[in-house]
C-alpha cells in the first residue's frame, strides 16, 4: 500500500499543482466534513472530492474503491451501533431476540447516516492529499510553517519504518504458509507468535543499522529536505476558495433546515 500510494502520489494527474494548495483544500474540507450537522455537506464533499480524484487525478477506479473500502467498512458497523443505541423518536425497524426487542428509531438512524457522511467525506478528502501530494513534500511543507524539528524527523522515521516492518512481516508470514505454518488453529498461534518475536528483533536491527548508516553520512542532528516550491496559480486558488465556500455554504444551508 505505501509503494502504491507514493506511486500514484509521484505520477498523478494533479503532481504539478502547488502541494500548499492541495493540503489546504484537503484539510478544509476535512473540517467541513466533521463541523457539519447534517450529512448533506459531508456526502457533496464526498461525491466531488471522489470525481475529483477520478478525473482529474486520474487514479483508477479499481485502486480508489480498494482504499475506500476499509475504512467503509468499519464505518458501517459503527453506525449500525449507534442506530441501535441510541433510541428517541418513532421506531423505524425492530427484532425481537431473546425476548428482547431490537430497534432503530428516527434519531438512531440519522445520527447513523450522520456518521456515514462524515467518514465517506473525510476519507475521501484524506485519500485526495495521499494520492496527489508525496509524504515528502508534507514533510517539506510542515518545516517551512515551523513545526518543531524534531516532530518531523520522528514522523519522517515512523512513516518509513512502518512499512519497513509491514515488508518484513509479509515475507515472514509468507514463509510460514509455504512450511504450512497456519494448517490448524494451534499452529496459526504458534506461527503468529514466533512473527511476533522475530518482527521485534527485526526492527531492533534496522534502528541499529539506521543510526550506523546516519554516522557514516555525517548526521549533525537534522535531516535535510529538499522543498519544490510551486506557486499556485490564481486559477487554481479561485477554484479551491469557490468549491469550500460552496461545502460550507451547504453545510450552514442544511444545518438551518434541520433547526427548522
Amino acid at each position: 500500500m505505501h509503494d502504491l500510494l507514493d506511486d500514484w502520489a509521484q505520477c498523478n494527474g494533479l503532481r504539478e499543482t502547488s502541494a500548499r494548495l492541495k493540503l489546504f483544500f484537503g484539510l478544509g474540507a476535512i473540517a467541513i466534513c466533521i463541523s457539519s450537522l447534517e450529512p448533506a455537506a459531508p456526502l457533496f464533499v464526498a461525491a466531488s472530492m471522489s470525481l475529483i480524484i477520478l478525473i482529474l487525478a486520474k487514479i483508477p477506479l479499481r485502486i480508489y474503491s480498494r482504499l475506500l473500502l476499509l475504512p467503509l467498512s468499519f464505518a458501517l458497523i459503527s453506525s449500525l451501533v449507534v442506530a441501535l443505541m441510541h433510541g428517541s423518536g418513532d421506531m423505524l425497524y425492530a427484532l425481537e431476540l431473546s425476548g428482547r426487542v431490537l430497534g432503530i428509531r428516527e434519531d438512531g438512524a440519522a445520527l447513523a447516516l450522520l456518521l456515514i457522511a462524515r467518514t465517506f467525506g473525510g476519507m475521501c478528502s484524506l485519500f485526495f492529499i495521499a494520492l496527489t501530494t508525496p509524504m515528502i513534500e508534507i514533510f517539506a511543507l510542515l518545516r517551512s510553517l515551523r513545526i518543531p524539528e524534531s516532530v518531523i524527523e520522528i514522523s519522517m522515521l515512523i512513516y518509513r519504518y512502518i512499512f519497513v516492518l509491514l515488508d518484513q512481516a509479509a515475507m515472514i508470514h509468507n514463509a510460514q504458509v509455504m512450511r504450512l505454518g497456519n494448517r490448524s488453529i494451534r499452529s496459526s498461534l504458534a506461527s503468529f507468535s514466533m512473527l511476533a518475536s522475530v518482527l521485534f528483533l527485526r526492527s531492533w536491527e534496522q534502528g541499529e543499522r539506521l543510526v550506523i548508516a546516519m554516522d557514516a553520512r555525517c548526521y549533525d542532528g537534522r535531516l535535510d529536505l529538499m522543498e519544490e516550491r510551486r506557486g499556485a496559480r490564481a486559477k487554481e486558488i479561485a477554484a479551491a476558495a469557490a468549491y469550500l465556500a460552496m461545502a460550507l455554504a451547504i453545510s450552514i444551508a442544511s444545518s438551518r433546515q434541520g433547526i427548522i
